[in-house]
């Protein structure tokens, strides 16, 4: 890809540090996030709407859904800060040193590449995505947060919806609200990739801890999230 030099820099930049991937489920509403100040965290899709709510920023937004994209763009061109899109977006945005595309794709096969310069499954969910990148980065320990596992809204894995009403599945009703078109949720799939990436993370001696508030995923160690502030936990000091 053209900008393969710019995904370079990011190669083990952070090696043997902790990283926080901020997923966006409703929990996120009991997560004290003013913990988060000089953490390295990655946001994801509409993440950016937690901004002003919360009085927080990510360090980072990955996003790789063609719908939340679509819909979504304009609001994440204007965000000042580092973006890992998949190149199907590229008709979106422009390459630059805060836009970075990513070789990402939901077909066969299904795998775990720590090498973000090359083809990134994109395991059924944008956290895969980020898990793959957090790699990459050199991070040692990636937490996740905010990942509730845990959807409201049935139906058909991957079928396309239109929202009716606010949104149950999401930190704020406005997530995906009245009229916004999203794909229901691949847990199944996005569990199978959630195996892969632990496996690859143990394999390197590095770990995944799970610090979701009452969320259902059960793929990862759990956490207290306030355990992870004390003093002498942090990889970061």
């Amino acid at each position: 890809m053209r900008n393969k030099g710019q995904l370079e820099i990011w190669r083990n930049k952070f090696e043997g540090q902790r990283c926080f991937i901020v997923g966006n489920g409703p929990s996120l509403k009991q997560t004290d996030l003013s913990k988060l100040e000089g953490e390295f965290t990655f946001g994801m899709n509409r993440i950016y709407l937690a901004f002003d709510q919360y009085d927080f920023l990510t360090s980072c937004l990955v996003s790789v859904n063609d719908l939340v994209l679509e819909q979504c763009h304009e609001d994440m061109r204007a965000l000042d800060l580092p973006k890992f899109v998949t190149w199907r977006s590229r008709k979106y945005f422009e390459a630059s040193p805060d836009t970075m595309f990513l070789d990402t794709d939901y077909t066969l096969p299904e795998d775990f590449n720590g090498d973000a310069t090359g083809r990134l499954f994109e395991g059924f969910t944008v956290t895969y995505v980020c898990l793959q990148l957090a790699y990459f980065m050199g991070f040692k320990e990636a937490i996740l947060i905010g990942v509730d596992h845990n959807f409201v809204t049935k139906g058909p894995a991957n079928a396309t919806v239109t929202s009716q009403g606010e949104d149950p599945n999401h930190f704020t009703a406005n997530y995906f609200g009245k009229g916004f078109r999203w794909q229901l949720p691949d847990l199944e799939g996005s569990e199978r990739a959630y195996h892969m990436a632990k496996q690859a993370y143990l394999a390197d001696g590095r770990r995944i801890l799970d610090a979701t508030i009452g969320g259902k995923l059960t793929v990862f160690p759990k956490v207290a999230y306030e355990d992870l502030f004390k003093d002498g936990e942090s990889l970061n000091e």
